[in-house]
């Protein structure tokens, strides 16, 4: 059984900062998966904006300078953090796990674990 909760999310103001995190339960986390965020903006396209595994990292061009993902081992968490909230961060935020980096970044689709998504709004 493979758990991703994400937890964090709620109503901020522009400029602030905030920490998303993934509670990742089950064999996967440790095991030959990278961990991912997408977030899904009011009427838009699911985006992948992070990625890691191991040491490796990934931030999409639209969130770098600004967005940071990072993990605790002992903790079996995955961090988001955003250091300045913009009112288009305003999405729902999903935690995805999957063995394959291209899909845990959003290059192809189809992350195979899905956490229910913790919502981010940013008001002006």
């Amino acid at each position: 059984q493979v758990t991703l909760v994400e937890s964090g999310g709620g109503p901020v103001q522009a400029g602030e900062p905030l920490r998303l995190r993934c509670a990742v339960a089950g064999d996967i986390y440790n095991s030959d998966h990278c961990i991912g965020w997408f977030r899904q903006a009011p009427g838009k396209e699911m985006e992948g904006v992070a990625g890691i595994e191991g040491t490796k990292t990934y931030l999409a061009d639209s969130v770098k300078g600004r967005f940071a993902v990072s993990r605790d081992n002992a903790r079996n968490t995955v961090y988001l953090d955003i250091s300045s909230l913009r009112p288009e961060d305003t999405a729902m935020y999903f935690c995805v796990a999957d063995p394959r980096w291209a899909r845990c970044v959003g290059a192809v689709p189809g992350p195979r674990y899905w956490g229910p998504g913790t919502r981010v709004t940013v008001s002006s």
